[in-house]
């Protein structure tokens, strides 16, 4: 993979993307508000050939604890953000993933992901990376051995499963493009 510049909102991205320009923006408890708000500065100028953007959970947790619709509106302006300035930039949503911690809000997240998931497919240069599946033991439940202590935030396993849906997405997109 050899674009130009990957922007990543991404904990521990750097693991996806070897030999790739790439500038991790993230910080931690945002929200795809916070995304929005910032584009001007974080997002925009580096002019990237793509933003791959993991956001949402906190959203929908306590103490914002927004509604799906209301996610889903701060995803669609931020698509609008990007585009209307980047229309050449692809954007990557990973999925809101389950988690040990927000199991409880499992259902909203997965709406949340519904929703969204839905308005990429009618989107140019936008793609939904669904990392649910793999997150999941055979009953349903979150991993435990992805997690680290917290039960929310994931360990070296955790990010290798990752690793394995989402570089050959990028991959598959961007390799040997100049």
């Amino acid at each position: 993979m050899n674009p130009e510049l990957l922007l990543a909102f991404v904990p521990g991205f750097r693991r996806l993307a070897e030999n790739t320009q790439v500038i991790n923006r993230g910080f931690g408890g945002s929200q795809i508000a916070d995304v929005n708000e910032y584009a001007s500065r974080i997002i925009i100028p580096y002019r990237p050939r793509a933003v791959v953007l993991y956001a949402g959970d906190n959203d929908l947790s306590w103490p914002w604890s927004k509604t799906p619709e209301q996610v889903f509106r701060d995803f669609k302006q931020y698509v609008e953000i990007i585009h209307a300035q980047l229309p050449e930039t692809w954007i990557y949503y990973i999925s809101i993933k389950p988690s040990i911690l927000r199991w409880s809000n499992w259902e909203k997240l997965k709406k949340t992901n519904e929703l969204i998931a839905g308005y990429i497919s009618t989107q140019p240069r936008a793609q939904f990376i669904d990392i649910d599946g793999p997150m999941l033991d055979t009953q349903g439940k979150p991993r435990a051995e992805l997690f680290r202590w917290d039960g929310l935030h994931l360990n070296a396993k955790g990010y290798a499963v990752w690793t394995s849906i989402i570089k050959p997405v990028l991959l598959s997109r961007f390799e040997g493009t100049n």
